[in-house]
């Protein structure tokens, strides 16, 4: 499953479910998906996201994988690096004053 982020204020950002789903619990929200901040709401949730990050930036937050084929060793990558994009649109849509809605 992909999940979408889109606001006016900045690109249409996709990242895998479960990955999402992460982000979105540690922006203080349910989960749920279909969801969405009001842009009053977006500032709060973008502070417990990047307060999350700065305390397990390195932490791994990758795809499950159902299947992993035997002696494939990719690299992880991080709560910083899977959390950027969407700190990035959650700053634009705060900056404008604009809700968030992913799906």
């Amino acid at each position: 499953m992909l999940i979408r982020f889109e606001t006016p204020a900045y690109a249409t950002i996709t990242m895998f479910g479960d990955v999402a789903v992460t982000l979105i619990k540690l922006m203080g929200h349910s989960g749920a998906v279909p969801g969405a901040l009001l842009a009053e709401d977006v500032p709060a949730a973008l502070e417990r996201l990047k307060t999350a990050v700065a305390e397990h930036p390195d932490a791994t937050l990758d795809p499950a994988t159902p299947h992993p084929r035997r002696g494939d060793e990719s690299p992880n990558v991080s709560l910083a690096h899977r959390a950027l994009p969407l700190i990035e649109l959650l700053d634009a849509a705060a900056r404008e004053g604009e809700n968030v809605m992913w799906e």
